[in-house]
């Protein structure tokens, strides 16, 4: 069996579309006539089903409890930005130091450079000023070195014996008393006694 389908009329959908736009003007017109009585009280006579509000421009009332926490707060970020402000001060005070303690580091490096420069040189002009002496005394007579060595401290005297050449230093020797021959004798072959063996 074949059902049969049924057609509506035009008629029938224009009345919907009549019922449609009846409901839709009737909400707007509520929500129009509401929109009007707000509009037309004032800030202050607003009002609200049951809930209560404050006026505009009236502060809110902090609760005792949280205005002593707001309170300790501020309290601990004012403690925080001077010790923030001290910090950065206590940093800009070591960066000077820093600064100061590495140019006087520098500074003393290169003093030590310069001292170590003149004590080479004061070195070198020593060992020549002893070079020089040595070669006048082996130039000398060996009777006439002999008698100023006579007269020389014994260490003094053993330290000049030993730089002279072998065949001066004997001359000179040869020329001298037994005793300060013996005495710097003893000297020379003393003088290296105190040195490690091995």
């Amino acid at each position: 069996m074949k059902r049969k389908s049924v057609k509506r009329s035009p008629a029938g959908r224009g009345s919907l579309i009549v019922v449609a736009g009846l409901l839709i003007g009737s909400a707007l017109l509520r929500l129009g006539d509401g929109a009007g009585q707000a509009f037309a009280r004032g800030p202050d006579e607003i009002v609200t089903d049951g809930i209560e509000t404050t006026p505009i421009g009236q502060a809110c009332k902090t609760p005792k409890d949280l205005e002593a926490m707001l309170t300790a707060f501020s309290e601990r970020e004012e403690r925080i930005a001077s010790r923030e402000v001290a910090l950065k001060d206590r940093m800009h005070a070591l960066q000077i130091a820093d600064q100061a303690v590495t140019r006087k580091l520098t500074e003393l490096s290169e003093a030590e450079e310069q001292l170590r420069a003149t004590i080479a040189l004061a070195e070198t002009a020593a060992e020549d000023d002893l070079d020089r002496l040595t070669r006048v005394y082996e130039n000398m007579k060996p009777k006439q070195a002999a008698a100023l060595f006579e007269e020389m401290d014994p260490n003094f005297a053993a330290g000049f014996l030993a730089r002279m050449r072998p065949e001066s230093a004997a001359a000179v020797m040869a020329g001298l008393s037994p005793e300060a021959a013996h005495l710097f004798s003893v000297v020379l072959a003393g003088r290296n006694a105190d040195v490690p063996r091995e």
